[in-house]
C-alpha cells in the first residue's frame, strides 16, 4: 500500500532539476526538470545522452512487472518484492500497483526512504537492534495507523535489546522468528528449540508482537531443489507447530514469509501445503530482482527456465558506451568500467554496436576485464568495430547496476526515453 504522502512526493522528484549529480544525460537539459526532461521524449541515440548510459526497456520493465503480479496470483501468494534491488520510490509504487501487498527492506535507511515515499507496508528481512531506528519506527507507527511494519527476530539477546529500545512505545511492533536455512548459513535462529525459545521471549514483552516466521531459502548449502524444499517444509511446519502452540495469539493474521529470485517456484509449491492455521495466513514472497531481471546471474537461475509454461521475465538493462580507443586488431576500450557496470557476479556481455543509426550483434566482441572507467574488449577477426561506435552491454545483477546511477533513463525500443527512474542509495 502506499499514502497520498508518496503521490506527492513523487510529484516532487518530477520537478527536481537536471544537474551535474546524473550521469549521461544531455548537457543541454541542465536547468529542464526531470519532468520537463521526460515531456521531450528525446531519443537516446540521436539527441544529446553521452556516454557511458545505463537505460531500462520500457516495455520490458512492464512485462515483468505484470508477470509476476500474474504468477503471485496464480499461486496465492501475497507478494512484497525486496526494495534494495532498485531503492526507486517510482518502482515501489509501480510494484504495488502491479499487486505487490508493500516492499521489503533490508536495513534502516531504505525504511526512511520508503516511508518517505509514503509505502505503508514494510517487511524488514533483518534483527533490527538498533535503538535509534527502533525508537524511529515506534514514532512512525504511533503517528499513522495504517503504517505496517514487520521485521525478523534471530536471538533472545536482539528481542532483549528491541525490547529496552521500545518501552513506552504506543504500538508493538510486529515480528517473526526468521529460521536459518542451515549450518554455516546467513542469518536466522538455527533449531526449532532454539525458535521456541525466542518465541518465548517475545510473549514476555510488551512491545513486540509475534506474528509469523521467515526465512530465505537462498541460502541454503548446495541448494538443489530437494533442498530447498526441505528447508522450507521446515519453515512451514514451524509456523504451524508455534501455532498450534497457541504462540500467535495476539495476531491478526500468521505471516509465513520466504522466497529470493532464484528459488520462488519452490517457495510456491510448499506454501501451497501448508495447512489450516487458527488465523488467516499471509504467504508472502519477497523476490525483487524481477524487476528488471538481468543478461547474466539471474537469467541462469531464473526459476521460469524451470517452469517455462508460466512465461518469462526479460532483461530490461542495457548500458549503452562509445569505443574511444582501438590500439590493436585484437583490442579497443570502451568509456564503461567499474562506476558504471555490475561486475561483482559477472563482466557485462556485449550484445550489440551502434553506428550512423544501424544497431547489429556485437558478433566477435566480449569484456575481458574492466577498469575504472574502461571496459577492456577483445576483439575477433569478425568484429566490425571502430573508435565513435557505441556498444550496447548486457548487465549481470541487478542489485549493483542501479546503485551506480541516480537517475535512469527508461526507453522505449526506438530510443525514445519516456521516463526517468531515481534511485536512493
Amino acid at each position: 500500500m502506499a499514502s497520498d504522502t508518496g503521490t506527492e512526493a513523487l510529484t516532487h522528484l518530477a520537478e527536481d532539476r537536471v544537474d551535474h549529480r546524473f550521469k549521461g544525460l544531455p548537457p543541454d537539459a541542465v536547468g529542464l526538470t526531470v519532468a520537463e526532461l521526460a515531456g521531450q521524449r528525446r531519443n537516446l541515440f540521436t539527441d544529446g545522452f553521452t556516454t557511458p548510459v545505463l537505460a531500462l526497456s520500457a516495455e520490458r520493465l512492464e512485462h515483468n512487472l505484470a508477470l509476476m503480479e500474474t504468477y503471485a496470483a496464480r499461486h496465492g501468494l501475497a507478494f512484497a518484492p525486496h526494495g534494495k534491488t532498485s531503492m526507486a520510490p517510482q518502482l515501489f509504487h509501480r510494484q504495488i500497483e502491479h499487486g505487490a501487498w508493500g516492499i521489503t527492506l533490508a536495513v534502516p535507511h531504505q525504511v526512511w526512504v520508503a516511508r518517505a515515499f509514503g509505502i505503508e507496508r514494510i517487511f524488514l528481512a533483518n534483527e533490527l537492534v538498533d535503538p535509534a531506528a527502533l525508537r524511529r519506527i515506534a514514532d512512525d507507527l504511533a503517528a499513522d495507523p495504517d503504517f505496517r511494519f514487520v521485521c525478523y527476530v534471530d536471538s533472545v539477546r536482539g528481542v532483549e535489546l528491541m525490547d529496552a529500545a521500545l518501552r513506552g512505545a504506543a504500538r508493538p511492533v510486529d515480528v517473526v522468528v526468521e529460521l536459518a536455512a542451515g549450518e554455516g548459513a546467513r542469518t536466522g535462529v538455527r533449531t526449532e528449540a532454539e525458535c521456541a525459545a525466542v518465541a518465548d521471549a517475545v510473549a514476555a514483552t510488551a512491545t513486540l508482537r509475534l506474528v509469523g516466521v521467515a526465512g530465505y531459502e537462498g541460502e541454503v548449502p548446495r541448494a538443489d531443489h530437494e533442498r530447498v524444499t526441505a528447508y522450507l517444509r521446515r519453515l512451514t511446519a514451524l509456523a504451524a507447530g508455534l501455532d498450534k502452540d497457541g504462540r500467535f495469539a495476539g495476531a491478526e493474521e500468521i505471516v509465513v514469509s520466504a522466497g529470493g529470485s532464484a528459488w520462488f517456484d519452490a517457495v510456491a509449491e510448499v506454501f501451497a501445503e501448508l495447512p489450516a492455521l487458527s488465523l488467516p495466513v499471509l504467504r508472502l514472497l519477497r523476490s525483487g530482482a524481477y524487476v528488471s531481471h538481468d543478461d547474466g546471474h539471474y537469467r541462469r537461475l531464473t526459476p521460469f527456465a524451470r517452469v517455462p509454461g508460466e512465461g518469462a521475465l526479460e532483461p530490461a538493462f542495457r548500458l549503452w558506451a562509445q569505443v574511444v580507443s582501438r590500439p590493436s586488431a585484437e583490442q579497443a576500450f570502451a568509456n564503461a568500467g567499474k562506476r558504471d557496470a555490475a561486475h561483482d557476479l559477472d563482466l557485462p556481455e556485449a550484445q550489440v554496436v551502434r553506428r550512423d543509426g544501424t544497431e547489429r550483434p556485437a558478433a566477435g566482441v566480449s569484456v575481458t576485464g574492466l577498469s575504472d572507467q574502461h571496459a577492456w574488449l577483445r576483439t575477433e577477426a569478425e568484429a566490425d568495430l571502430e573508435v565513435g561506435d557505441w556498444v550496447g552491454f548486457g548487465l549481470s545483477h541487478p542489485c549493483t547496476s542501479f546503485d551506480k546511477w541516480q537517475l535512469i533513463p527508461v526507453a522505449e525500443a526506438d530510443g525514445t526515453v519516456v521516463d526517468y527512474i531515481r534511485t536512493f542509495f
